[in-house]
């Protein structure tokens, strides 16, 4: 008798890549431009015109989204950046590589987003430095309170900058009106990435949507070394080679080979939205008999996301085993998992400059939350074997 052979490691995301992606890649790399040609601009079409907005500017990954948003809005040393501590790593940093300094807001710990009391909270560590923005994440693709938000950002003479990564194809409603993570009706800008385990995948790869023509213009600037050609260059004698640099910008740019990719994938949002949506719903039914032991992160009532983590709290103190004995006992069964996030607040960096903080939704969120594999190819038999792993795990 022979032992039967391990299940495949089910990862907690990854990409779905196809023979019609693989495709668009191979006709890019035997088009002429390899980059900075006319694919990086139909992508950033077809970006803004899924998400509703005026203008989308592509580039080299999330994290340079943030930065150039910070570059767009000439945010400067020692002015002031409000981000949730329950985040990734770059919502911070993107404030700190332009010298300002970052005031980390409290979450719901329930949701773990950023919520218009936690704002408030925040507001009065401001102190007397000049407040520019404020960084609502869409945690796991669910919507913050953008109207709450941009109302005491506003008041405080600030914008939103949504850090949306986790959120492309999500919708929301507020106040009777449709809406769509990206449009930036209530932001001045939202950043997006294509990281293979996001929603569509350019390997690396971001974006930036913005309704003003101006922050879009200085964006494309910013993201190509600050290099710009002036009206003078470009008429009758003049020198074709001539650009000028007014100040410094970054090379940020998005290949054509990775916007084919993008293209390929963003005609497959819909079914790659409606897939997620599903296995979501059939979480929820096979979770059920865990609870109260276990539960799927709270969902705001205007949020209808379209969800990139599979997020979920559990009691570990009264299940009587730890977080590391729950994620090895998973992966022991074939099932992967992450934490998202440790809060950023505990960062020794930010630590050191800003002193022990007291942020007990963070904290609070970060003690039970975990999250589960999900993405399209999962079949409805991988979610029953999850939880299956998840309640052996935990006892049951």
């Amino acid at each position: 008798m022979t032992d039967r052979a391990p299940l495949p490691l089910l990862p907690y995301g990854r990409q779905t890549i196809e023979d019609d992606d693989i495709a668009a890649v191979t006709a890019a790399l035997r088009a002429d431009f390899l980059t900075t040609g006319p694919l990086v601009e139909a992508f950033e079409d077809a970006f803004a015109g899924t998400v509703g907005a005026r203008h989308a500017v592509a580039c080299a990954n999330g994290t340079a989204a943030l930065h150039l948003a910070m570059l767009a809005l000439q945010v400067r040393p020692g002015e002031a950046v409000i981000a949730p501590s329950i985040t990734f790593l770059a919502t911070a940093n993107c404030a700190r590589y332009v010298g300002a300094e970052v005031v980390f807001a409290d979450v719901d710990p329930d949701s773990g987003l950023m919520t218009p009391d936690t704002l408030a909270e925040a507001l009065r560590r401001v102190g007397d430095r000049r407040l520019r923005a404020v960084l609502p994440v869409h945690l796991r693709g669910d919507v913050t309170d953008l109207p709450g938000l941009a109302a005491l950002a506003g008041a405080a003479g600030a914008v939103l900058v949504e850090d949306a990564p986790h959120a492309l194809g999500t919708t929301m409603t507020f106040g009777n009106v449709a809406e769509r993570v990206g449009d930036a009706r209530h932001s001045a800008m939202a950043t997006f990435s294509f990281h293979p385990v996001k929603t569509i995948a350019t390997g690396e790869g971001g974006m930036v949507t913005t309704n003003d023509p101006g922050l879009a213009e200085r964006l494309r600037v910013m993201r190509s070394h600050g290099m710009v050609r002036p009206q003078t260059s470009s008429g009758p004698g003049a020198d074709p080679w001539w650009y000028e640099m007014a100040e410094p910008g970054f090379n940020y740019r998005l290949p054509d080979i990775l916007c084919a990719l993008g293209l390929s994938q963003l005609a497959k949002l819909d079914r790659f939205a409606a897939r997620r949506r599903s296995l979501v719903g059939t979480y929820r039914a096979t979770l059920a008999p865990l609870s109260p032991l276990v539960t799927i992160a709270a969902r705001p009532a205007w949020s209808d996301p379209v969800l990139h983590l599979m997020g979920v709290l559990i009691d570990f103190d009264a299940a009587g085993v730890t977080r590391r004995e729950v994620v090895d006992g998973l992966r022991a069964r074939g099932v992967g998992s992450q934490v998202h996030y440790i809060p950023v607040h505990r960062q020794p960096y930010y630590r050191d400059r800003y002193g022990a903080l007291d942020l007990p939704g963070a904290e609070r969120w970060y003690a039970r939350c975990l999250s589960l594999p999900l993405y399209p190819a999962m079949a409805d038999a991988d979610v029953a074997r999850v939880v299956e792993a998840l309640t052996a795990v935990l006892g049951g």
